[in-house]
C-alpha cells in the first residue's frame, strides 16, 4: 500500500520517472527543493512499474500512463493526477503494417489480425480512437490480439481479444513472419523498408488532425499518491519541480507543445482520451474531466 507522509516537514518520494528531455532536469537534481525529494526507484522502462504503482502502491509518485490512471480511478485507487504531461506524442504513425502485401488502406484493417502489446495500452487507444472518428474503421471488425494483462486487475480484457505469446519476438518481427496483419507500436514504425503506416503521411496527418481538433494525443501524466496529495504544500512544490524542469527541455521542432501543463491546456486531450476509453470498453461509465480534479490540484496553473 501507499505509505503515509508525515505530517509536516521534508519528504522523500518514492518515484517512478524514465529518462525523456522533460524529465532530465529533475532527475540530475538541477531543480532542488527543500521540501521535496525524490528517490528514483523505478523500472528503466516507465510502463513495467505501472502495475506495481495501480497494485501494489509501490510508488508515492512518478508518471502513469493516461487510461491506466482512468481505469485505476475508476476501480478506486488512492491516486491523484497532476496535470503535467510526461510524455506525449502524437500516435498517428504508430500502426504500421507489411507493405510487401501490398497497400493498405486504413478501412482494409476491417477482418485483418493486429498486435497490440496490450489492449488497454494508451497508444492503442489514441489509435484505435483516430482510425473510428477519423478514417470511418469499424475497430469491432478487427481481430485484436495482445500479450500482456491490464495494469488494474478489476479491469477484465473483452472476450473477443485473442491471446498470443509472443515466444520472445518482437511484434514487429511477428509481423514480417506473418502472424500479423498490422501491428500497433509504442513508438515509430521499424526502420527498414517492409513497414509503412497505416495512416498515410502520418506525422503530416497528425499536425493536421492537431490543428482540426486543438489536441494532443497524450501519453503518461504525473500522478502522486492520495497519502502525498493530502499536504498541498507538497503538491505545489511538486508542480513548481515539474515546471522548472520542462523549462529546461529544448522547445519542440514543430511547434506543437506535446507536453502541456495546466487543466485549460490538457482539457481536450483529457475529454477525449475518456471519450476513446469509454467507447472501447475500458472503462466501466462515463467519467468527466472535472471528477479528476481535486481540491489539492485544483489551482496548478501552467
Amino acid at each position: 500500500m501507499f505509505k503515509q507522509m508525515p505530517a509536516s516537514g521534508p519528504v522523500t518520494l518514492t518515484t517512478n520517472l524514465a529518462d525523456y528531455p522533460i524529465s532530465k532536469a529533475l532527475k540530475s537534481g538541477a531543480v532542488p527543493s527543500d521540501l521535496v525529494s525524490f528517490d528514483f526507484a523505478g523500472t528503466k522502462i516507465a510502463n513495467q512499474g505501472f502495475k506495481p504503482m495501480v497494485r501494489e502502491g509501490k510508488f508515492d509518485a512518478g508518471e502513469l500512463a493516461i487510461v491506466t490512471f482512468l481505469q485505476a480511478i475508476a476501480w478506486g485507487k488512492p491516486l491523484v493526477l497532476l496535470p503535467a504531461v510526461m510524455m506525449g506524442r502524437f500516435q498517428h504513425n504508430c500502426i504500421s503494417y507489411d507493405c510487401r502485401k501490398g497497400d493498405m488502406t486504413p478501412k482494409q484493417l476491417e477482418g485483418k489480425r493486429v498486435g497490440v502489446r496490450a489492449y488497454s495500452q494508451t497508444t492503442g487507444v489514441w489509435v484505435r480512437g483516430i482510425l473510428t472518428h477519423e478514417y470511418g474503421v469499424d475497430i469491432s471488425k478487427v481481430r485484436w490480439a495482445t500479450y500482456e494483462e491490464p495494469h488494474v486487475a478489476e479491469y477484465k480484457d473483452p472476450a473477443f481479444l485473442e491471446k498470443f505469446d509472443p515466444k520472445g519476438k518482437s511484434m514487429e518481427e511477428l509481423m514480417f513472419e506473418g502472424d500479423f496483419d498490422a501491428v500497433i507500436l509504442g513508438g515509430e514504425i521499424p526502420n527498414e523498408p517492409r513497414a509503412k503506416t497505416l495512416i498515410p503521411d502520418a506525422k503530416q496527418a497528425a499536425l493536421d488532425w492537431n490543428a482540426r481538433t486543438g489536441a494532443v494525443s497524450v501519453n503518461h501524466f504525473f500522478v502522486v499518491s492520495a497519502e502525498v496529495a493530502k499536504r498541498p504544500e507538497l503538491v505545489e512544490e511538486i508542480w513548481r519541480m515539474l515546471k522548472e524542469t520542462k523549462k529546461a527541455m529544448p522547445a519542440p521542432a514543430d511547434g506543437v507543445d506535446v507536453h502541456p501543463f495546466g487543466w485549460d491546456e490538457n482539457r481536450r486531450n483529457l475529454e477525449l482520451i475518456i471519450q476513446f476509453a469509454y467507447e472501447q470498453q475500458m472503462l466501466p461509465r462515463m467519467m468527466s474531466v472535472d471528477e479528476l480534479i481535486t481540491d489539492a490540484t485544483r489551482n496548478l496553473k501552467p
